[in-house]
């Protein structure tokens, strides 16, 4: 009895510690996701026809930026952990979703290929670094009962970026690509402001560190090293048609970014090769 007290009593220090209303912090975590994997991550793959088309890359380029962000993201999930333990995860997640929108605007000016390739590995970075930092930022200070509700709050936020990149990147190219670019800089920006004073305070440096710790032998558990291989597998598996469906519905089958879209009518009535 007297060790759950304790427990509860620990939870309950640390959710006022927070000293923010619930629906603030499932905010800010929404944002977060929203902005390093809906935006920074899965809006490329809508732009990839128009980029071919407007000449600003190759196909083969394309394929190659897509393969960069996926590696980013890869780089990014491995290094959360410990960026998180040096710096604070708040200030993590702050420069990571500042650096996604960075990341919009530079690729608004096709100077060279590496350009965009640098560029597209720092938004992967941010991705993963958000997508494994969002959650355990704001669950801690979250009453055990409500942690289900306010994590899928902070996940719906991939779903909703990949919403609105698939309604707003048709739009936006209508005035051209670099107009796309710039609009979801701004959307990610915009979207960080909302969040900066949003996050709960840090953890104490002590409970980080034994996180940490935990995390680094919990990572060993064969269960835990099964589901890290299960998931591997899955992105494996769902990974390369989800980047290349739109350009192989716009390009591929000649129906466009999007019904009216001006690239749409453009690719449709040019012949195979010419699109290629």
């Amino acid at each position: 009895m007297s060790m759950s007290a304790n427990v509860d009593h620990h939870h309950s220090a640390r959710h006022r510690e927070a000293g923010k209303p619930l629906w603030l912090l499932a905010t800010a975590g929404l944002c977060a996701s929203l902005v390093g994997l809906g935006l920074a991550r899965f809006a490329y793959t809508p732009l990839i026809p128009a980029l071919i088309a407007a000449k600003w890359l190759t196909p083969a380029e394309a394929v190659y930026l897509g393969a960069a962000n996926l590696a980013g993201y890869l780089a990014g999930a491995l290094i959360a952990r410990d960026l998180g333990a040096r710096i604070g995860q708040v200030w993590a997640l702050r420069s990571m979703m500042a650096l996604a929108a960075i990341t919009c605007f530079a690729c608004a000016v096709p100077i060279s290929f590496i350009w965009f390739f640098g560029f597209r590995v720092l938004a992967g970075v941010s991705g993963g670094v958000i997508m494994v930092l969002a959650a355990t930022a704001i669950l801690p200070h979250t009453a055990p009962h409500k942690r289900g509700l306010v994590g899928g709050v902070i996940f719906a936020g991939v779903g909703l970026g990949v919403a609105a990149s698939g309604t707003l990147v048709p739009l936006l190219l209508q005035q051209g690509v670099k107009q796309a670019w710039y609009g979801l800089g701004v959307l990610s920006a915009v979207l960080t402001v909302i969040s900066w004073k949003a996050w709960p305070s840090e953890a104490s440096a002590v409970h980080g560190g034994e996180q940490h710790h935990a995390a680094a032998h919990g990572v060993r558990a064969p269960l835990v090293l099964a589901l890290c291989l299960e998931y591997g597998l899955n992105a494996l598996a769902l990974v390369p048609h989800m980047v290349f469906l739109v350009d192989f519905i716009a390009r591929g089958l000649g129906q466009g970014i999007a019904a009216g879209s001006h690239y749409g009518c453009s690719m449709a009535s040019a012949p195979w090769s010419a699109r290629c």
